[in-house]
């Protein structure tokens, strides 16, 4: 029987005592807002662009500091979560540095989900098809990159993505549908059954 597939990221949110510290600009409430969404604004922009150092920590500090520019805006009873919003900002930080530079993605392969199965060069083949995805995500305007980026390895919804993305669900939908459409024809002229 095939492996279930990967259960979503669990993003439990910050609780209300260190939003409001981290609001007021409280150094120990602002560092655990850091540290509690540091994990996953670092694996969205590194999946975005190149994993240049300097740039993912750049791009992920910038998005930082616009949290802490805006966390006061932040409503905290609306509707979107906090992990979202700022997972938002990043994806908005990452679309314009690769608006600018145009930069190559970078999808790590490891989180690349395969059927279990007992022969031994699965390990290679998961390889190539992490290299095939990679090349081919890379192929995808930014904004279908993002879109699929931000429900495939994010969980983002449908809503929270348009709103990462600034447009409308239907708009979102359409971008993950034509982005998949495409992943799955370069995949398969690179050899690879989707």
């Amino acid at each position: 029987m095939p492996a279930p597939p990967p259960s979503p990221p669990a993003y439990a949110e910050l609780d209300d005592v260190t939003f409001e510290r981290a609001r007021d600009g409280d150094t120990a409430g602002c560092r655990a807002l850091v540290q509690r969404y540091e994990r996953p604004v670092f694996a969205l922009v590194a999946r975005m662009v190149v994993p240049e150092r300097d740039c993912v920590e750049d791009l992920a500090q910038e998005t930082f500091l616009r949290v802490f520019t805006a966390l006061s805006r932040f409503d905290r009873n609306g509707t979107a979560k906090l992990s979202s919003w700022i997972l938002t900002i990043a994806t908005r930080v990452t679309i314009d540095h690769l608006r600018k530079r145009k930069d190559a993605l970078f999808v790590d392969a490891s989180v690349v989900p395969l059927q279990a199965s007992n022969r031994a060069d699965d390990g290679a083949r998961r390889r190539e098809l992490g290299r095939a995805l990679q090349e081919s995500v890379a192929e995808l305007a930014p904004p279908f990159r993002a879109a699929f980026l931000l429900r495939e390895y994010h969980h983002l919804s449908y809503d929270e993505i348009a709103q990462a993305l600034e447009c409308d669900a239907g708009t979102v939908k359409s971008r993950l549908n034509r982005a998949r459409r495409s992943l799955r024809t370069a995949l398969q002229e690179r050899g690879f059954d989707a």
